[in-house]
């Protein structure tokens, strides 16, 4: 039996966590110089909540510890696993994979560890397509090739209405601010490392025509996971969703949370979409 760990920064939902039995290890998140543990004692709403009234909370995240790797390790073991399939944010961008390789060396049982070298829901694209392979059939290492493998096939596409949360996180590219117009809410993507434009929308409906196009784009039997931060983004997710409910491109379609260890970076009212192509036959449910 192959177990699957993940970090918090995946932002894996509670629909894909309970089916494929996934642990998941929450990083740290620092607001205002108190530490939180994302998803254990600081959710989504209490985090965009710090933003109310125009405040700008001092945010940061941090990698989580060896021991808390060691703790999912065992969990997943304890439940039955010979094996684990662990699968994390890119090193480049965290030191979480160092803090998981550290735990794997004393685990219970074997760990292959995967460097997605991707964030955010992106992670967790590679931790849906692994599972839905040893789902039908896959061994460790033919599960690991399969995350690896989808994160370069990974699209994304957003919103964002902190474009000066942004901006400090020095990701937004200069065509991004050049782009930028007073009177538009940018629509974004993020490729390699930065965030490039996609459209300037000034209504809801113009950001979600513009999402679902990027989505629809991207291929066939396509798995998608439609974001939010707060309810400030809802009405774009919402019209996204609407957009996109019956496309015959679409395999699987499922919500998930902007939660704090990504909102550090992209604030309040985003929403969006990340998506893959889909290589394996699909999973009965």
């Amino acid at each position: 039996m192959i177990g699957l760990c993940t970090d918090s920064n995946a932002q894996l939902p509670p629909e894909l966590r309970e089916r494929y039995g996934v642990e998941v290890v929450p990083l740290t998140v620092t607001v205002d110089g108190t530490d939180h543990l994302e998803w254990v004692d600081l959710d989504a709403d209490a985090f965009y909540g710090c933003f109310d009234h125009g405040a700008a909370p001092k945010v940061a995240t941090a990698a989580p510890s060896p021991g808390r790797f060691a703790a999912a390790y065992e969990a997943l073991a304890a439940r039955g696993a010979t094996e684990i399939l662990s699968v994390h944010i890119g090193s480049a961008i965290s030191a979480t994979l160092n803090a998981a390789r550290l735990a794997a060396r004393d685990a219970p049982v074997p760990v292959r560890l995967v460097d997605t070298g991707t964030a955010s829901f992106g992670v967790a694209c590679c931790v849906w397509e692994a599972a839905e392979a040893i789902a039908v059939g896959a061994g460790l290492e033919e599960a690991a090739a399969v995350a690896e493998a989808v994160a370069a096939r990974t699209g994304n596409v957003f919103v964002v209405q902190a474009v000066d949360l942004v901006r400090r996180g020095g990701r937004m590219g200069a065509a991004a601010q050049e782009a930028l117009e007073a009177d538009a809410v940018p629509v974004l993507r993020l490729l390699d490392g930065s965030y490039q434009p996609v459209a300037q929308a000034r209504s809801v409906d113009e950001a979600a025509d513009a999402m679902a196009a990027a989505v629809l784009g991207g291929g066939d039997r396509l798995r998608v996971g439609i974001s939010v931060a707060d309810a400030a983004g809802a009405p774009v997710r919402e019209a996204l969703e609407r957009r996109l409910a019956g496309a015959p491109q679409i395999l699987d379609m499922v919500r998930y949370r902007v939660g704090p260890s990504v909102g550090v970076h992209t604030g309040p009212g985003t929403a969006g979409a990340m998506w893959y192509s889909a290589s394996g036959p699909e999973v009965p449910r």
